[in-house]
């Protein structure tokens, strides 16, 4: 085999290197924008909200449902929940609901305080024993949304701020879905 021979195998296997790196990429990358996309069914749990209500999930169903695990000490959890507020009023007479649960580690003083001042027109939950974000994928980052379709299942997920529109644009769709 001449060098030139040799030089033209060398490269040949690096494109295909090269080619299958990248192929490698485009599943992680297709894998990665989907993941927040399921329909597993949403954890049977039960909430008691600061008013003393009682639901479970299953008292959720025939709703679009926003299950949001959120702290107040949380900066981005803080900074999205005028925009969740705005949504819930926007799409709640049409059979959205929103169910704010506060982290087991969250002062439940905080809390109260947090949902009074803030005048938060949907039901908050204080997941004192972690039962709740336990069920729920093991949630500990805050926020952590879940989007639940009219079937109890989970549509999608959301670690971090959701993007309004794209939020919405879904909930619409939810919504308008059988």
């Amino acid at each position: 085999m001449n060098s030139n021979q040799h030089t033209a195998g060398l490269i040949a296997r690096r494109q295909s290197i090269v080619i299958g790196l990248a192929i490698v990429a485009a599943v992680v990358a297709l894998a990665w924008m989907v993941a927040g996309r399921s329909s597993q069914p949403a954890p049977q749990v039960e909430f008691k909200t600061l008013t003393g209500q009682q639901l479970t999930t299953a008292d959720l169903r025939g709703k679009v449902v926003l299950v949001n695990f959120w702290a107040t000490s949380c900066v981005t959890c803080v900074k999205e929940m005028p925009m969740l507020v705005d949504t819930h009023r926007k799409y709640a007479s049409r059979g959205y609901e929103t169910v704010a649960v506060a982290m087991h580690y969250d002062r439940p003083d905080y809390v109260v305080n947090f949902t009074e001042t803030r005048g938060l027109p949907f039901k908050v939950v204080l997941d004192v024993d972690n039962r709740i974000a336990t069920a729920f994928d093991k949630t500990q980052i805050t926020p952590t949304s879940f989007v639940l379709d009219k079937h109890g299942r989970i549509v999608k997920r959301y670690v971090g701020e959701p993007k309004e529109a794209e939020l919405h644009r879904l909930i619409e769709q939810e919504l308008a879905a059988s």
